[in-house]
């Protein structure tokens, strides 16, 4: 099974060049919107003043990335940033559950230093179970009540669509960042 594959790029631009670079994202964002196995995008700044821009985007595989990272309209796009100054700094591709897994964006690594390796699995699957288990029970009683007269698939169904993104985007990332001194710990 093809994972999603997501591309964390830091890079840097001196101050000054904003608009043109926020102009230049934007238009690196639309593009990648019209290949095939697109799931996102976004950039961020850590502060305002700050020089470092962090860009993420996510395919539905390895194969739908490489058509957008070898595709002339990438290239394209990132010749027009030339004139600028902007300085790729790193590149990290993460899939599959590793993701949930990544160092806390409040963790600065210097440039050229290598981002930490993800937790054990064995501490992964501890890390799961401690959200999954109780929303697990939480959602199966929850489709009992609301949905008791619902074919199972379909009960199933309703309740692996609710927990999947809470899972993914509110539970996990709350765990992880709770428990990233057990995770990830200092030295």
């Amino acid at each position: 099974m093809n994972a999603p594959v997501t591309v964390a790029i830091t890079r840097h631009l001196p101050n000054g060049h904003e608009p043109e670079m926020m102009s230049w994202l934007n238009a690196g964002i639309s593009l990648a919107e019209k290949f095939p196995g697109f799931l996102g995008a976004g950039w961020v700044r850590t502060e305002s003043a700050s020089e470092e821009w962090h860009m993420l985007y996510r395919f539905a595989d390895q194969q739908s990335l490489d058509q957008w990272e070898h595709s002339p309209q990438r290239a394209w796009w990132r010749s027009a940033a030339s004139g600028l100054g902007v300085v790729e700094a790193r590149v990290e591709k993460r899939s599959g559950i590793e993701g949930w897994f990544d160092v806390p964006s409040s963790t600065v690594l210097e440039s050229g230093a290598s981002a930490p390796t993800p937790p054990p699995r064995w501490k992964q699957a501890v890390t799961i179970f401690i959200v999954f288990f109780p929303l697990s029970v939480l959602a199966n009683y929850a489709g009992r009540e609301l949905l008791g007269d619902v074919l199972l698939p379909l009960r199933v169904l309703v309740t692996v669509l609710v927990m999947t993104p809470l899972m993914t985007y509110v539970l996990l990332p709350w765990i992880t960042r709770r428990l990233q001194w057990w995770l990830q710990p200092a030295g």
